[in-house]
């Protein structure tokens, strides 16, 4: 008979990775539309030691982070038909608000998943959701990208950046990197054509003529991307704040600033799988971690040396 309690990774401060801790609590009901899913990994990524840490979007603790899922259907709320009990699936919690993945069961949209695909671990899977979403949401649906464009990743090693370079390449595009020399190997393997170290040269005169940019660094690297566009050319931010100065330099230099949150979406997801079943995308990942170890992924991820991404382990 299954528990009616969960074990979570929770906080009642904001601070250091030292502020989470593992607590028992009673196992979520799906509610109409919904899934509950027995959670077998989830990806750690930025946003959650940020909001550890600063709360952000979800104010002040308690509260569980966690977007990403891999695990198996437990039950089913009312109105849903894609799913049955036993299923394998994949998704991303809606961002922000529905944080609470790093659990070992978590409710979500039946919407906000699709089937795992059988060539990725549960592990593999849990690393994907919301930096493939990220990626897809911001090169396909907001710049567009086309066959022989050529579009410049920042961070290109990165859990973003590394699926960034891949769907690109995908889709068609010559795709440039930024990343330290150690790591260039690494994200040429991924299909980049080019990589600059942003250690050493300046990217604004190694790329040029670029038709996109895909900023996940801000501030004056976003500003200075802008350089880089042939006119009529887009940038697209992850990072949606302090945008007055960036989009009048884009509207002197005739080219076009989108900024964006990542959202759950069931097509993206779909189309994310697809890449993966067919050999196309492949997530790294830099380490995993039992549940009751979140704190340590979380002081790795902050060193940002991890090249792809951190995973919490749940189930088997």
């Amino acid at each position: 008979m299954t528990s009616n309690t969960m074990r979570t990774i929770t906080q009642t401060t904001l601070g250091d990775p030292e502020v989470l801790h593992e607590a028992e609590v009673a196992r979520p009901e799906p509610g109409p539309g919904q899934i509950l899913v027995a959670v077998h990994a989830a990806g750690v990524n930025p946003t959650d030691w940020k909001h550890r840490r600063h709360g952000y979007f979800l104010g002040q603790p308690p509260f569980t982070l966690g977007w990403d899922v891999s695990g198996t259907v437990e039950a089913v709320g009312l109105g849903v038909s894609l799913f049955a009990p036993g299923d394998e699936v994949f998704g991303m919690l809606p961002y922000p608000y529905g944080a609470g993945s790093h659990a070992e069961y978590v409710t979500g949209p039946a919407r906000a998943f699709v089937p795992k695909p059988a060539v990725l671990t549960h592990t593999e899977a849990g690393a994907l959701p919301l930096v493939a979403l990220t990626a897809w949401q911001a090169l396909v649906d907001n710049a567009r990208i086309q066959p022989g464009q050529r579009v410049l990743v920042h961070a290109a090693a990165g859990g973003v950046g590394h699926v960034a370079v891949q769907i690109a390449k995908a889709r068609g595009a010559y795709v440039i990197g930024t990343a330290s020399a150690a790591k260039h190997e690494f994200v040429r393997s991924l299909g980049a054509d080019e990589v600059i170290d942003y250690r050493t040269a300046d990217f604004v005169k190694e790329a040029r003529d670029l038709d996109v940019v895909f900023d996940t660094l801000g501030g004056d690297d976003r500003l200075r991307s802008l350089e880089t566009l042939r006119p009529g050319g887009t940038l697209v931010s992850i990072l949606p704040q302090d945008l007055e100065e960036v989009t009048a330099r884009a509207e002197e230099l005739g080219v076009t600033v989108r900024a964006m949150l990542v959202e759950h979406d069931q097509a993206g997801m779909a189309a994310i799988a697809e890449l993966a079943a067919t050999g196309q995308l492949r997530v790294n990942v830099s380490g995993s971690y039992p549940l009751a170890e979140a704190a340590k992924a979380h002081a790795e991820g902050e060193t940002g040396r991890v090249a792809g991404k951190l995973v919490l382990t749940v189930r088997p």
